[in-house]
C-alpha cells in the first residue's frame, strides 16, 4: 500500500511550518549533494565523535535531521510529513509543532545513540522526527482515515491500521538490528521507535485544552 493522503476536511489553518519544513529538507538535500562525502561525514551525527566531544557536536543533533541518505529515502520521509504533519500542526499551533518536531527528533538521535556508543557510522535522516508526528497523529487522530494505491485502486484504510503496523515493524526490525547497529550502516529502527515514543509522550504536554474540538 501506498499512502497518498489524508482527510484534512477538519483542518483550520496553512501548515506553514510542515511547508517549511519539507523545503528546508529537500534544499538541504540538494547542499548535501554538492557536498558529497565530506559534508555528510561533517554534520552528520556520530554517535562515537559525538560523546568525544557533546558541546562542539552538537549542532549535528539538528543538522542531521534534515539530510538524507538519497532521493528514495527524502521522498519516503517528506510523504508521510506532508500527509500527517499538517493535522498534527493543526492541533498544536506553529510554535509549539516546530519545538515538538526537533525535540522528536532529538530523541530519536539520543534512543540510536544508546544502542551505537562508540560506533562511527553517521546517521541521518528526519524519520525519527517524522516518527514523532505519527505517535501523535495516533492519538490525536484515532478515527482518521488515510487514502492509499493500493494496485490501481485508492482506498480509505484507517490510520490507526497503518500507523500501527508501521509501528510494529520498527519494533521487530529494531529487536533484530541491535547487534548490527553499532558499525553497520542502514535503516535507524531505534531511532524511529524512540521518535514515535517521544512524540507520543510529548503530545500529552503540547496539545493542552485549546485543541480539542467537538466533532460531528
Amino acid at each position: 500500500m501506498f499512502i497518498i493522503g489524508d482527510d484534512n476536511s477538519d483542518r483550520r489553518t496553512v501548515p506553514l511550518v510542515t511547508y517549511a519544513l519539507i523545503a528546508l529538507n529537500v534544499l538541504f538535500f540538494f547542499v548535501e549533494l554538492s557536498g558529497g562525502d565530506a559534508f555528510i561525514k561533517r554534520w552528520a551525527f556520530v554517535p562515537g565523535r559525538f560523546l568525544a566531544n557533546p558541546f562542539g557536536d552538537s549542532l549535528t543533533l539538528f543538522t542531521s535531521m534534515f539530510m538524507h541518505a538519497g532521493w528514495v529515502h527524502l521522498g519516503g520521509n517528506m510523504l508521510y510529513l506532508w500527509v500527517f504533519g499538517d493535522n498534527v500542526e493543526d492541533r498544536f499551533g506553529h510554535i509549539k509543532f516546530t519545538i515538538f518536531y526537533l525535540l522528536c527528533g532529538i530523541a530519536a538521535t539520543f534512543a540510536q545513540l544508546a544502542f551505537s556508543l562508540g560506533s562511527n557510522v553517521p546517521n541521518l535522516g528526519a524519520s525519527g522526527a517524522i516518527a514523532g508526528v505519527l505517535g501523535a497523529y495516533i492519538l490525536m487522530f484515532p478515527k482518521g482515515k488515510v487514502r492509499v494505491l493500493q494496485g490501481q485502486q485508492v482506498i480509505q484504510v484507517p490510520a490507526l491500521i497503518v500507523i500501527g503496523l508501521w509501528i510494529v515493524l520498527q519494533f521487530f526490525s529494531g529487536i533484530g538490528s541491535i547487534a548490527d547497529t553499532a558499525q553497520t550502516g542502514g535503516v535507524a529502527y531505534i531511532a524511529h521507535i524512540g521518535g514515535f515514543l517521544a512524540g507520543f509522550v510529548l503530545t500529552f504536554l503540547f496539545r493542552g485544552k485549546s485543541t480539542q474540538r467537538l466533532t460531528g
